[in-house]
């Protein structure tokens, strides 16, 4: 059975070099064997289940002992062709947003849109446009475009 992990690590960090504890979980996969695509936010494992299986405790133990405060972990079958689509590390996008919305005091879409601006600041901050199909996401959760969104990101690097 071949099996892929996402294991994120937290706190995060958007900009600049990625956190150690990051670092450590993804060289702790690289060192036993896994096959692995490190992200700003988490690191996607593939491999057999034994190999993985095996691994998941050093993972966890290395980026714990590189500073993280929380790691979770999903795990999903990658040779049933009935199976899910692929990760897409969405619950951290899903966490990176739940975190704008208490910091700011409010769900994404009932800001006003100087608010809205700055969710959008603070996620980019964050890294989350560095994920898959992020903007969609954001754009669905602040009521917006799409195009909308790319204006605030533009607006924030002009």
């Amino acid at each position: 059975m071949e099996l892929e992990a996402e294991f994120t690590s937290e706190p995060f960090r958007g900009e600049g070099a990625p956190p150690e504890h990051a670092v450590r979980a993804r060289d702790a996969a690289d060192a036993a064997g896994l096959d692995t695509d490190f992200g700003p936010l988490g690191t996607l494992a593939r491999g057999p289940a034994d190999d993985l299986f095996a691994a998941l405790p050093s993972i966890a133990r290395a980026a714990l002992e590189g500073g993280a405060t929380r790691v979770t972990l999903q795990l999903r079958r990658t040779d049933d062709s009935d199976a899910v689509p692929p990760v897409e590390l969405n619950s951290a996008l899903s966490r990176l947003i739940a975190d704008v919305e208490r910091e700011l005091g409010s769900k994404l879409r009932d800001l006003d849109r100087p608010e809205k601006q700055r969710a959008v600041r603070l996620l980019r901050e964050r890294g989350a446009f560095n994920l898959r199909k992020s903007v969609s996401a954001v754009a669905e959760e602040l009521g917006v475009t799409r195009f909308t969104v790319y204006n605030y990101l533009n607006r924030e690097t002009d």
